[in-house]
């Protein structure tokens, strides 16, 4: 429960995970919900890859010119 007073890496707060959450849950909020079911799982597979991808210290305009020119950044696969 305290990891973070023996361990300065991890975080103090889980706010990246609730950010994580927090965009699908304020894009049904603010246009009502998704129109179909296959706008959400397109959401639900871009979204997090984006995320991931910005959290891996790339930038979002470059990551979209490059996912539109066919030739996508992969996100890297997990430690360990």
């Amino acid at each position: 429960m305290l990891l973070f007073v023996s361990d300065p890496a991890v975080p103090f707060t889980n706010n990246l995970g609730k950010r994580a959450i927090r965009m699908p849950k304020v894009k049904q909020k603010i246009s009502g919900s998704f129109r179909t079911l296959l706008d959400t799982q397109n959401f639900c597979v871009v979204r997090p890859c984006l995320d991931t991808l910005h959290k891996q210290g790339h930038g979002m305009l470059d990551i979209l010119q490059r996912a539109f020119a066919e030739n996508p950044i992969q996100p890297a696969p997990p430690p360990g």
